[in-house]
């Protein structure tokens, strides 16, 4: 919940309209402190305005869309964006539901609800490298990313966002609010990250499996034997990254807010990939560049929420699947047949791992399901797979009990 404390208007600012010396981005410096309802609706709108990107075609709604549990519309691996309104993104677009709960990236991230003396490794952050921070930096994001909005800056932006918003802007923070462009800059980020933190549109808990574990609804026989094939460390060990029980009394947020390399297969559908020397090393680059030296992060992308997954139809941070049967099906043959998800070399070999560079091959994980070797059984059979679909159809939101 964003909290709003009194301020003058004339308190010192950075160039992004934050409060200078350190201050929290929160601390209000409006003349008025904006009501929440009309900072969430503002935002709400800000969303869905495509004028505000540099092609007049592109909205934050464009690729998270809320009729799509605020994931993209389509099965396209990548969405357009760009200043032309026709570029190609490099990467999946996530789903923005369940995320109030992600802690800011660390690479020593201490479950305080586990075990806190387990060091987790990397862990937390927005977007599939974990480089945004917070709600702030994530609204932030898309308005100047080159594959999104694409706005040149935030001068660029502002003039735009005065046509069409100034009568709100001033009924929301105060007559002055456009004299400084910088603090009017802040009201936009402030608006766009109040309405992703609504709970009744971002994370409202309103799936089959929320009303079972509220004793509301019953799982069926093949949604239970889903959840223990699911929940089983010999079988589908789901949960050790998508965390299904309750933990204190809190609903599960289906992630454990982690990094993991599952050595997806090579995507030809991204045009970026065209370039054979081009390879998308998540926590390592070439999207995040401070860890670009640490060869153990190479191919590691966070673990996203499964909630509302199977209202998906692109898989894992390259979009290479298109169904969710089929990314369980990969799970479970990844190590036991790679000869059906990867290609084959000139002499025959199999290229397993072929989206990573030989040299971090090693990185992907290895721990059951992906503890088996080729000609091997299986963790999962047939029936499993079929099993965990239907269980993580029960995550979808706007269940409604009979």
């Amino acid at each position: 919940m964003i909290l709003l404390c009194g301020a003058a208007i004339g308190v010192a600012r950075s160039q992004d309209g934050s409060p200078a010396a350190g201050a929290p981005f929160y601390v209000n410096t409006f003349e008025k402190v904006p009501a929440a309802a009309a900072l969430t609706a503002l935002g709400r709108d800000l969303f869905s305005d495509p004028a505000l990107s540099a092609s007049g075609k592109i909205s934050c709604a464009s690729c998270h869309d809320p009729k799509h549990a605020f994931g993209p519309p389509n099965d396209l691996p990548v969405q357009r964006g760009g200043g032309d309104g026709r570029s190609f993104g490099v990467r999946a677009v996530p789903s923005l539901k369940y995320t109030q709960n992600v802690p800011p990236f660390t690479e020593h991230y201490f479950d305080d609800e586990g075990d806190d003396s387990v060091d987790q490794g990397p862990a937390g952050g927005r977007t599939w490298d974990g480089r945004s921070q917070s709600f702030h930096d994530q609204a932030r994001l898309p308005l100047f990313s080159p594959f999104e909005m694409a706005n040149a800056n935030a001068d660029a932006l502002m003039p735009k966002v005065e046509a069409r918003y100034a009568a709100q802007f001033r009924q929301v923070f105060g007559e002055r609010t456009f004299a400084d462009k910088a603090l009017a800059f802040k009201g936009v980020l402030m608006a766009l990250e109040a309405f992703q933190q609504s709970p009744a549109e971002f994370y409202p808990y309103s799936s089959k499996y929320d009303a079972f574990l509220r004793h509301e609804a019953s799982l069926s026989v093949q949604e239970l034997r889903g959840l223990a094939a699911f929940n089983d460390p010999e079988k589908g060990n789901c949960a050790r990254c998508h965390p299904s029980a309750l933990r204190k009394g809190a609903f599960p947020q289906f992630t454990d807010f982690g990094f993991a390399a599952i050595g997806a297969p090579r995507n030809a559908a991204i045009p970026a990939n065209a370039d054979r020397g081009y390879y998308d090393l998540g926590l390592c680059g070439p999207l995040r560049n401070d860890l670009k030296g640490r060869r153990e992060y190479c191919g590691l992308f966070r673990t996203p929420s499964l909630r509302n997954v199977a209202r998906r139809a692109v898989y894992l941070h390259n979009g290479v699947f298109n169904s969710l049967s089929e990314v369980v099906r990969f799970y479970a043959e990844r190590d036991t047949q790679p000869q059906k998800w990867y290609p084959r070399a000139s002499d025959g070999s199999t290229l397993k791992f072929n989206d990573l560079p030989e040299v971090y091959r090693a990185n992907p994980d290895a721990q059951a399901p992906f503890d088996r070797h080729a000609g091997e059984t299986a963790a999962l059979s047939d029936a499993d797979i079929v099993d965990i679909v239907a269980f993580l159809n029960t995550l979808n939101d706007g269940f409604k009990a009979p």
